[in-house]
């Protein structure tokens, strides 16, 4: 190896070493350069490039960046610190929440009322739609719009507000047709609702359908489950005497 640095050296050619093939793709996206598995000289389109590359002590530990001047880089990396654990485990999920929300924007840009809008207007309509249904199957269809109103409930309680008042007052709200009107949790303001659109209070599509949908995919594993326990004779070996 002693060559090979000489030769490094004397041409003054940057080399790094990069033991994780996960990091050595990401290297690669950052300078726009293509991972090569054969020896030889590489072609002019799969060489990277880069503005500036240089070494900087972060937290007492020496990092190797890599500094694209361009606004338009394909990737970038965030640096956290923090004194504790969970403080820094919480701004790690915040960042990751507002890079989701980006990306599903990038693919559908559409939201729905928030702070308890949807899933208010979404219990109302399933329970009228519940009170037409005949049979049994109405009971089932009204206690599922009526699991929908603990979005809101959580929301009203965790802003110190009367969880009861709220969910009343945003039904009355959603049945004379201002179906935008969500939970207020703003302390210095006494109204209970706020209207989201005049807020810009908002939640993306895709998440309130997934959320929805695999709440309702556990609830329905959980009752299949629950099923199958109590059709099944309990097993262990019999008492003496049995």
């Amino acid at each position: 190896m002693k060559w090979l640095y000489i030769f490094l050296d004397k041409y003054r050619i940057l080399c790094i070493k990069i033991q994780s093939k996960w990091e050595l793709r990401r290297l690669c996206r950052a300078v726009q350069a293509t991972a090569l598995v054969r020896l030889g000289a590489p072609t002019p389109e799969e060489m990277g490039f880069c503005d500036d590359v240089y070494v900087k002590e972060i937290g007492g530990k020496k990092v190797t960046i890599f500094h694209q001047k361009d606004e338009d880089a394909a990737i970038a990396t965030i640096i956290l610190r923090s004194s504790t654990d969970s403080v820094l485990n919480d701004l790690e999920r915040a960042i990751d929440d507002g890079v989701n929300c980006v990306k599903a924007l990038c693919k559908d840009p559409k939201f729905v009322a928030g702070a308890g809008a949807t899933e208010i207007e979404l219990a109302r309509q399933i329970q009228a739609f519940g009170e037409k249904t005949p049979g049994l199957d109405q009971y089932a269809i009204k206690k599922f719009g009526e699991a929908l109103e603990i979005v809101p409930k959580v929301l009203a309680e965790n802003a110190g507000r009367p969880f009861d008042e709220v969910i009343s007052s945003l039904y009355a709200s959603h049945a004379s047709g201002k179906v935008t009107m969500g939970v207020q949790i703003e302390h210095e303001i006494e109204e209970n609702i706020i209207d989201t659109v005049e807020g810009k209070i908002f939640d993306h599509l895709n998440t309130k359908k997934s959320a929805l949908r695999l709440g309702a995919d556990a609830a329905i594993t959980v009752l299949r489950v629950d099923q199958l326990i109590m059709a099944k004779a309990a097993g262990g070996p019999k008492p003496p005497g049995a």
